[in-house]
């Protein structure tokens, strides 16, 4: 599916960090660095509502639709 999150957008535009994000909505540490640095991650539909839920937002914030090619450019490392 070429859908990716926007997490890592979400948060720095929030101005907070990770962590605080980790911490506003109760995720593993693991689980909210892998949504922050990799794109490519995308969060389990708990994990969606968590954030959803906390922030008080709608799901289309954290996630984006993207072309195949583009996907698979990131997925190789490319820009």
């Amino acid at each position: 599916m070429p859908v990716i999150n926007t997490i890592k957008e979400f948060v720095d535009a929030q101005g907070i960090t990770p962590y605080q994000f980790r911490k506003d909505v109760g995720i593993a540490q693991r689980t909210a660095y892998d949504l922050y640095n990799n794109p490519l991650q995308l969060p389990s539909s708990s994990v969606l509502t968590k954030i959803c839920d906390r922030y008080e937002i709608q799901p289309s914030l954290l996630l984006k639709w993207v072309p195949i090619v583009e996907r698979e450019a990131m997925a190789s490392g490319g820009d």
